[in-house]
């Protein structure tokens, strides 16, 4: 197992980043069988089209850690279609656990790429061409999961956007038992934003902190999870992970302001974690210059707040149970 670490600046003093997993070794899967880091496989019953996606964070490895595994053990659907997507390999060829974050993206976060007019502009970078590559194939699923990983603490969820039908199946899913419905960012769309995919199920799961082992295993749990509930392959099939013998009952939240950072001296006002509730109404979150920010209701969860946060940048969403 590999450990390394490196140390971020937060607003709650220095984070350390230990790397205690191992990046896996995609050589043999880079070619993909339909495009470049794509494998996809039909059975002969017909069925959904599910993907689960890895890697749109070139240094969130856990993920590839999970398809990785599925590929060398043969994984394959008993009905419908599955495919398994290396997001941005390039990104991710340049992993160096002395400098973790380096990695995330070449040219510009991949995961704020995801609207028609981005898409066609005549802007040029490595995540958009990558990104073009991968629209037409994105165009064609019916059911998305799309693995990522934190940097700052929090307890793992999963992001439904405002789809229904995406909040609905994350119940369902129910691992990990946090599900948020939110607008995304500002700064641009999402993979599960984006349009095609918005009308059907597409979830994004953000399963613990970067690059430890319980991170995979949440992973894991997820997307075997998803794989039972579709259908696409076998319950019992060995290679999936096994279904938890107990599973807090899943909770949905709606975001109901997202804070956006104006200054470069944003700063929560304690160390907050993602999950944490704010009890009462009006309370001080954090201080955006001369700006308060304020609990704006009772029971006000945080939906990962971001201890260092550039201007123009998401700092936390503030959220409501609803369910």
């Amino acid at each position: 197992m590999a450990r390394s670490s490196t140390q971020a600046q937060g607003g709650s003093g220095v984070l350390r980043l230990e790397v205690q997993i191992t990046a896996p070794d995609l050589r043999p899967f880079l070619s993909g069988n339909v495009l470049p880091g794509v494998w996809s496989f039909a059975a002969e019953a017909p069925g959904p089209h599910v993907a689960v996606v890895a890697l749109v964070h070139g240094n969130e490895i856990a993920g590839a850690m999970v398809l990785d595994r599925w590929l060398r053990a043969g994984l394959r659907p008993v009905r419908g279609r599955l495919s398994l997507v290396f997001a941005n390999i390039d990104a991710f060829a340049r992993f160096d656990p002395a400098d973790p974050t380096a990695s995330r993206f070449l040219d510009e976060d991949m995961n704020r790429l995801w609207d028609e007019e981005t898409l066609e502009s005549g802007r040029r970078s490595a995540e958009l061409r990558r990104a073009r590559v991968l629209r037409p194939f994105f165009d064609g699923v019916d059911i998305l999961l799309d693995l990522h990983s934190m940097l700052w603490p929090s307890d793992p969820l999963m992001l439904v956007g405002r789809s229904a039908r995406a909040a609905e199946l994350a119940l369902g899913l129910g691992v990990p038992p946090l599900i948020v419905s939110d607008e995304g960012h500002a700064s641009g769309r999402r993979l599960i934003d984006y349009a095609p995919l918005s009308q059907r199920p597409a979830i994004l799961v953000e399963a613990g902190a970067h690059w430890e082992a319980a991170t995979v295993a949440t992973m894991e749990a997820t997307s075997a999870a998803l794989l039972r509930a579709s259908g696409v392959v076998a319950p019992e099939d060995p290679v999936l992970a096994p279904v938890p013998t107990e599973r807090a009952k899943p909770r949905l939240a709606q975001v109901t302001r997202t804070i956006c950072a104006r200054t470069p001296g944003f700063a929560f006002v304690q160390a907050f974690r993602g999950g944490d509730v704010v009890k009462r109404r009006n309370t001080l979150i954090a201080l955006d210059g001369e700006l308060e920010i304020r609990s704006p209701h009772d029971d006000c969860l945080l939906v990962m707040p971001s201890l260092r946060t550039m201007p123009g940048q998401t700092a936390v969403r503030l959220a409501r149970f609803v369910g």
